[in-house]
Order: C-alpha cells, then sequence, then structure tokens
C-alpha cells in the first residue's frame, strides 16, 4: 500500500469513527479522533500490529475501541486527552496571538478603507460623504469609541480637521491605493494621539476607557484566580500520590481504583502545567502594563512641555509625538485582548477537570484519607534538602551528575520528564512524583534526569536501561504521558507494540521501510571544457586572419523600426469623426441645354463665297 492510500485509509477511519460518536449523541473533532487512533493502537493490551496492513478485522476492532474510549465521559484519562488537542489548538505564544488579532481586525476594516480608496468623488455631496468615510475608519482602527455616538464622531471630526481638512481631499485623491492606505494610517494614529492627549488635559476623551486603570484591577484578578486554580489542582494532586504511594505500600486493604487514581493524577498535574503557562503569560502581561505605564506618562509630560499653552506647534515637533502616544495605547489594547484570551482559555480548562472531582470527591476520598499524612511538593523538596540525601558522585563514576554549585545555570537545565522522577514512573508504573534537583541530576547520552530521592537516583542510575524502557511502556498505556512528559522524540525512535504478547517489547533501533531510489551522477567532477579551443592548426590561422582584417574595417550599425531604442513605440491618435451637413431644404437648378445649327457650312463651290447662317436652336427651360 502507497503512503497516499494509506493516508486516506486513515483519514477514512477517522471520518468513521466521528460519524459514528456523532449518532451516538458526542460531537468530536477529527483531531481528537486522530489522537486516540494513536493511542489505541500505542496500547499493548490492543495488540495492533502496524508493521502490515490492517485487515478489515482490524480496522472494525479499532474503530469499536476508539469509540468506546471517546463515549466514556467519566474517564480522567480522556478529560486528558481533550484537554490536551483544546490547549493545543487554542493556544499560542503572545506573538502570534497579536498577530491573528491584528489580521482579523484589518481584514474587517478592509471593506470601509477599500470604498474610502477606490472613491471617485467629484461633487460636493459625494466629498463630504468620503470625509465622513474618513472619520468612521479613523474610528473603527483606533477603537477609542463608537462611530454611532454622535459626541465620538463630533471629537473625532474636530480632530481630523485640525491635521487633514476637507479642503485636502483633493491632493489625497490624486494619491496611489497603497499611499491612501498609509496616509490613512497615519492620520489615525495622528488623531488618536490628539484625542487622548485632550483627554489627559479635561478637554475630551468622549467614549475613551481608562485601559491602564482597568487593566491594574484586572491583571492582578485573573492572577490570582490562575493562581487559586493551581492550588485547587496540586491539592487534588497531592491527594492522589498519597493514596497511590499508600496502596502500593499495601498498606491499604480497600480503596479505590488504582487506575483511575493514576489518570486522575496525571490529569491534575497536566492541567497544574497547563495552568503555569497561562500564568506566566499574565506576569508577562502585568509587566508589559508597567512598562506601558511608564512611557504613556513620559510621553505626556513631554507633550505637555512641548504644547504648554502655545497656539501653534510646529508639526514635526508635535505629530511624532502623538504617533507615538498613539502606539503606547495600541500596546494597551494589545494587552487587554491578550488578557481576554487567556481569560477564556482558562475558563474552557475547567470542564476537563470536572469529572475526577466527581469521581473522586470529597466524601469519596474522606475514609480512605484519615490518618494519612498528605504532602505537598514542597515539603517533599525540604524533606530532602538535607546534605546526607544528596548523590556521592564517587558511587558511579561512570555516570556524569551535576549539582548547582558546581553547574552554571543549573536552574535552566531540560530536564526529562519535565522534572519527574523517572525512576517513580517505571518503578511504580505511571506515578508521579516531582523530582528533586538538589538531590543530583543525571546526566545519560545528553539527556538530564531528576529523582525524588537518593535511593531513586542510585536505583535508577543501576538500571537505566530498563527504567527508560518501562517509563515509555507506561506512556503506551497512557498515551496522555507523552505530552506531559515531552515523550515526543522518544515514540518517535521506538516501534509500537507488534502482535503476540511475548513481543510486547519496545525495539530501540527499529527497521524503518520506505521507498528509496538512487541515481548514479554521469560527472562526478565538476565540468571543466574550454570552448575556445582548437586542436586544428588551420583553423587557428583562419581565426588569426580574420581578427587581423578586422583592424582595418570599420563597424557599420543598422537600425531597424523593429530595434528602435531596444523598446516598444506606441502611438495615439484620434480617429477621424464622421460629419454630415443638413440645409434646410433640398432645391435644384435646371439649365437650358445649348443647341445650335449651323447652315451652308457645304458652300456652293469655287465660283461662289460660303455663306453660313447660324440658327439657335436652344429650347427654354419652361418651354415646352
Amino acid at each position: 500500500m502507497s503512503r497516499a492510500q494509506a493516508e486516506s485509509v486513515i483519514k477514512n477511519i477517522i471520518r468513521e469513527i466521528a460519524q459514528e460518536c456523532a449518532t451516538k449523541g458526542q460531537a468530536v473533532s477529527e483531531t481528537l479522533v486522530a489522537f486516540m487512533v494513536k493511542a489505541v493502537v500505542l496500547d499493548p493490551s490492543n495488540e495492533f500490529n502496524v508493521d502490515r496492513t490492517l485487515t478489515k478485522e482490524d480496522v472494525q476492532k479499532l474503530i469499536k475501541l476508539c469509540v468506546d474510549r471517546l463515549m466514556d465521559t467519566r474517564s480522567p484519562s480522556l478529560d486528558t486527552v481533550k484537554m490536551q488537542v483544546y490547549f493545543d489548538m487554542n493556544y499560542t505564544t503572545r506573538v502570534d496571538f497579536l498577530e491573528e488579532h491584528r489580521r482579523v481586525l484589518e481584514s474587517r476594516l478592509q471593506p470601509v478603507i477599500r470604498e474610502i480608496t477606490d472613491s471617485r468623488a467629484r461633487t460636493r455631496e459625494e466629498l463630504e460623504s468620503l470625509y465622513r468615510k474618513i472619520v468612521s475608519a479613523v474610528l473603527l482602527r483606533s477603537g477609542l469609541g463608537s462611530p454611532t455616538d454622535i459626541a465620538v464622531v463630533r471629537e473625532a471630526t474636530a480632530a481630523l480637521q485640525s491635521v487633514f481638512p476637507q479642503t485636502e481631499l483633493g491632493t489625497f485623491m490624486s494619491l496611489s491605493k497603497r499611499d491612501k492606505e498609509r496616509q490613512l494610517l497615519e492620520l489615525t494614529m495622528i488623531v488618536t494621539g490628539i484625542r487622548l492627549f485632550n483627554k489627559e488635559c479635561g478637554k475630551g476623551g468622549e467614549g475613551i476607557d481608562d485601559l491602564p486603570a482597568i487593566l491594574n484591577e484586572a491583571v492582578p484578578a485573573t492572577t490570582q484566580n490562575v493562581d487559586g486554580e493551581i492550588q485547587a489542582a496540586l491539592k487534588c494532586a497531592h491527594k492522589y500520590t498519597a493514596l497511590i504511594e499508600k496502596i502500593h505500600s499495601g498498606s491499604a486493604a480497600e480503596g479505590p481504583s488504582i487506575q483511575l487514581l493514576k489518570e486522575a493524577l496525571i490529569n491534575t498535574r497536566e492541567h497544574e502545567a497547563f495552568l503555569r503557562t497561562v500564568l506566566n503569560d499574565v506576569i508577562s502581561c502585568a509587566q508589559q502594563v508597567e512598562l506601558l505605564e511608564q512611557q504613556l506618562a513620559a510621553r505626556m509630560e513631554q507633550l505637555q512641555a512641548t504644547v504648554q499653552s502655545k497656539t501653534a506647534v510646529p508639526t514635526a515637533q508635535v505629530y511624532p509625538q502623538f504617533i507615538h502616544l498613539s502606539q503606547l495605547w495600541s500596546g494597551f489594547q494589545d494587552e487587554m485582548v491578550l488578557l481576554s484570551v487567556l481569560s477564556n482559555i482558562l475558563a474552557s480548562l475547567e470542564p476537563y477537570t470536572r469529572g475526577h472531582r466527581e469521581v473522586f470527591s470529597e466524601e469519596v476520598l474522606a475514609p480512605f484519607l484519615e490518618g494519612l499524612v498528605i504532602k505537598s511538593d514542597e515539603q517533599r523538596m525540604q524533606e530532602m534538602s538535607d546534605p546526607d540525601q544528596r548523590v556521592d558522585p564517587s558511587d558511579f563514576r561512570d555516570f556524569d551528575w551535576l549539582f548547582p554549585e558546581t553547574t552554571k545555570n543549573f536552574s535552566k537545565l531540560p530536564l526529562q520528564y519535565k522534572g519527574f522522577c523517572g525512576w517513580a514512573l517505571g518503578k511504580f508504573d505511571r506515578l508521579l512524583l516531582p523530582g528533586n534537583p538538589d538531590i543530583g541530576v543525571l546526566r545519560f547520552r545528553d539527556h538530564y534526569y531528576a529523582f525524588s530521592s537518593k535511593q531513586a537516583a542510585y536505583e535508577f542510575a543501576q538500571n537505566i536501561d530498563s527504567f527508560i524502557h518501562m517509563v515509555a511502556e507506561g506512556a503506551k498505556k497512557s498515551p496522555e504521558l507523552i505530552q506531559l512528559l515531552a515523550l515526543h522524540t522518544q515514540f518517535a525512535t521506538i516501534t509500537p507494540y507488534t502482535q503476540g504478547k511475548d513481543q510486547g517489547k519496545m525495539i530501540e533501533k527499529p527497521v524503518t521501510k520506505c521507498e528509496s531510489g538512487t541515481q548514479t551522477d554521469t560527472h562526478l567532477l565538476e565540468t571543466n571544457i574550454a570552448k575556445s579551443y582548437e586542436w586544428n592548426e588551420w583553423e587557428l590561422r583562419r581565426k588569426a586572419i580574420k581578427l587581423a582584417n578586422l583592424r582595418t574595417r570599420i563597424t557599420h550599425s543598422v537600425q531597424t523600426n523593429l530595434s528602435n531604442m531596444r523598446r516598444d513605440n506606441v502611438a495615439q491618435v484620434y480617429l477621424p469623426k464622421d460629419s454630415t451637413t443638413q440645409t434646410k431644404e433640398d432645391n435644384y437648378t435646371n439649365v437650358p441645354k445649348p443647341s445650335v445649327f449651323l447652315a451652308g457650312l457645304r458652300g456652293a463651290g469655287m465660283s461662289e463665297a460660303t455663306v453660313m447662317t447660324k440658327v439657335d436652336l436652344t429650347i427654354d427651360v419652361n418651354g415646352t
């Protein structure tokens, strides 16, 4: 089967799974279905063999397993997968967020801008209409008030007239489309700066919200909200971790399902990781707002010093300051947009954590938590901060151990498994325990591993390949760990489970198959052909004579119509018009036809003289 056919089969499977889920009342995205297909294929218990073409029975089995998993509404594992898919599809960097926002804003403004740039106004009414459209475009782009508010429109019109009076419309109309768009943008920034400055002076500011004050309230509130969500997630994670440790120690005779507890723990840790990402962006917003406030205050003071009580100020001095003021205000607007997007993402993540909180409510867990010491991440770190708990590098001379006092940028090391203990992940089958780098970080094959205890570090170092293999096997059972622990590169070099229960081990260096081809080069070395080389001496003699003769020749050139100045010449003339003359009435005139008869021309011979007689036989026109 070719690659294109395989992709077509996979797309059909994904589409069929999505349709079957929709018929059962559960709408799922194709991205989520594709992730679930990979998860089912990777799970060793499903015994899929990806090294051969899937049969019809395999496809039906795959579809059934995927639909069953997707329809399980009380599965913490499915909630984690949905949360990961949502976050990947809706979250990006602040730069990308703002670029997308500006792109959407410009696309919405394009019809208004196009109507202005394409206008061919001539009459007075058309020019006034064009000027009103320019005012509306300035207001829409600046975001300072509504174009339907009369007070806002009047203020914006007054500010625009001080910069761009209506008498300048003729010059504006003569510009190219690109220059018109550039001038509209510049006018928007200048008008925005003027209105902001007037608001600061108490002479205007209709429809302009106090964004710095709003942000100073919204940013701390959002930070507090995110921090509260993080603490709630950590509280759940600490409970689940304590219960799992109790069950693994054998001290719990009965208790909740350890499989569900581990899936719930993975969900809370993934939720915590996403919340910390959002919190970092909110902190960046706070820092940016503080910087913008300082720049805004400095710019207002400079404008006050420039304008003061002067009736006229050179435009070269004040316009650049208005433009900079507008750019600063755009920064506040960007932070408002970014904060709104982050708040929406924060609210959208909460439903994906509701499932395990309903399954493991306070009433359900209370009997199992009695007398159990629940340790927080900070307490675990403090317990292992004793110098006696640190790894002794002399015990493992074949390994490289890193410590804070001996390693530069120790806190920025890219820890494997996102800082979780690899020993706990392998030893207790997907148990997420935070690693303590102060114990010592193991560097192995350019990867850095942190551990939850000194004993964990020693056991992991003694059987490092085995533990790495067990972590990968655990990620196959819970594919949401691939993203949480950043195992994408590891799974790129490991073949999935092959058919047969005795063959379910990972192969570190798989034999990959692909279509390939080779082509032999005709010339391995670079060609070096001398075009002027001649082996015939008579040919050389002929060329020499030709060159000698050219010394006594004069070069002449002729230019034809086709080669005139090497360019296309076009002449445009006005074609002659068809013209006619029409008189008042048609008339005509007849003249008599002259008729003269000459008699006696033959004469009477030689004896008598010839006498010629002329008779006028002309008949009058009116005669009959």
